[in-house]
């Protein structure tokens, strides 16, 4: 027999013999818990609530292994900004970090409250220069629209008044 031919006979036992490797862990971001904002997840058009007047477009994606969740905001008359949405597993809490166009940053929290998503954080300055806690809530609507309707408040909570109202819908096409 030569050596060729033995070769050929020994390959497939070679290759049974081989350990097979260990599966790859679960991606740990696939619980369920992770999947908390996964409605705002899309490619949308956003308008003023109750209005045809678009003011921007927004993609929300996944990223980092399904461990955030990322918005690229473009307004319609330039600016532009991103948010990077994660939950920390030590606490529970959904943080988002949140960069315009503007110099600085936006550091929100939250979590799902009844069906909803909301998070809260200090923006910007009141009309007294005090700054500003803003809560925004985003609300899956029966239409497959997302409504992000953000409130601030000057007294740290205590009282709040409206400050935007956002409708994010599907983009077309």
């Amino acid at each position: 027999m030569s050596f060729f031919a033995a070769l050929a006979l020994l390959a497939p036992l070679a290759q049974e013999a081989a350990p097979a490797a260990p599966p790859p862990p679960p991606n740990p971001c696939a619980a369920e818990e992770y999947a908390a904002f996964d409605f705002w997840l899309g490619e949308w058009d956003v308008y003023q609530t109750g209005t045809d007047t678009q003011v921007a477009t927004s993609r929300i994606e996944k990223v980092s292994n399904g461990c955030a969740v990322r918005e690229t905001w473009m307004p319609l008359r330039g600016g532009g900004g991103a948010s990077l949405t994660t939950l920390d597993p030590q606490t529970g809490t959904w943080n988002q970090l949140w960069v315009g166009a503007q110099p600085g940053r936006v550091f929100f929290e939250g979590g799902p409250v009844d069906g909803a998503m909301v998070l809260t954080g200090y923006w910007g300055l009141d009309a007294q220069g005090q700054p500003s806690l803003v809560r925004m809530t985003y609300t899956l609507g029966e239409d497959g629209s997302v409504r992000q309707y953000g409130q601030a408040s000057s007294d740290h909570g205590q009282s709040w008044s409206d400050s935007f109202d956002l409708t994010y819908r599907p983009k077309a096409g």
